[in-house]
């Protein structure tokens, strides 16, 4: 998921497991269950190699996540939530609300604008309780740039937008509108996949980045 191996390298367990400090049966159980994932692609004969994903890959993912993600947030908005939970997500947009306050990006906010975009957007599916929905989102974020870690961290007008998103969604959820709720986070998510394509075709961020999210 970092870039660290990159597509179409081919795995060697043994090197692997020297690398790792691991044995070999619990590595070949990973290896499986990351093929399963999607992640790997398995041949008999000649063993795994790190699978690669083309752009439509990633807007396919993106788009996937946005109608999930939407549904999550409707969801929430129809059944509300607890002022205390509400508080919490206020408490994330402040999170936000610093790191863009400077008029510019600043590299050393990152890390905390990622960690409050995790938590943000998994508070909302959490809250759902929906578990095929939660299920289906960790899904779609398995592949390399759609999780919900990449952040795209060069455009400060594009950051503002996106965490305005966050700002409208709260609203949108505390008010229990559960059309605005949905169309919101499809939206904020649909515009992340289409940004985060656009700079991958033309060489902004590099396919084995690991500077991750953009919404």
């Amino acid at each position: 998921m970092s870039g660290e191996i990159h597509s179409g390298v081919k795995l060697q367990q043994q090197r692997l497991s020297q690398m790792l400090g691991v044995s070999r049966t619990p590595l070949r159980t990973a290896l499986a269950n990351l093929a399963k994932e999607g992640l790997l692609r398995y041949e008999s004969n000649r063993g795994y190699t790190v699978r690669e994903f083309s752009r439509q890959d990633v807007v396919n993912a993106y788009a996937a996540r946005a109608v999930l993600e939407g549904l999550a947030a409707a969801t929430v908005a129809r059944h509300g939530l607890s002022d205390e939970i509400l508080n919490e997500l206020n408490a994330m947009l402040e999170i936000g609300d610093r790191a863009l306050s400077k008029g510019r990006l600043d590299p050393d906010d990152l890390d905390d604008y990622r960690s409050m975009n995790v938590d943000f957007h998994n508070r909302i599916v959490a809250e759902a309780q929906n578990r095929w929905v939660e299920d289906l989102v960790r899904q779609t974020q398995m592949i390399p740039f759609a999780s919900n870690r990449m952040i795209v961290w060069q455009d400060y007008p594009v950051m503002v937008r996106s965490h305005d998103d966050h700002h409208r969604l709260v609203d949108a959820i505390s008010k229990r509108d559960v059309t605005r709720a949905d169309f919101l986070l499809r939206e904020h998510i649909y515009f992340a996949g289409e940004y985060l394509a656009e700079c991958l075709e033309d060489g902004r961020i590099p396919t084995n980045s690991s500077n991750t999210n953009k919404e």
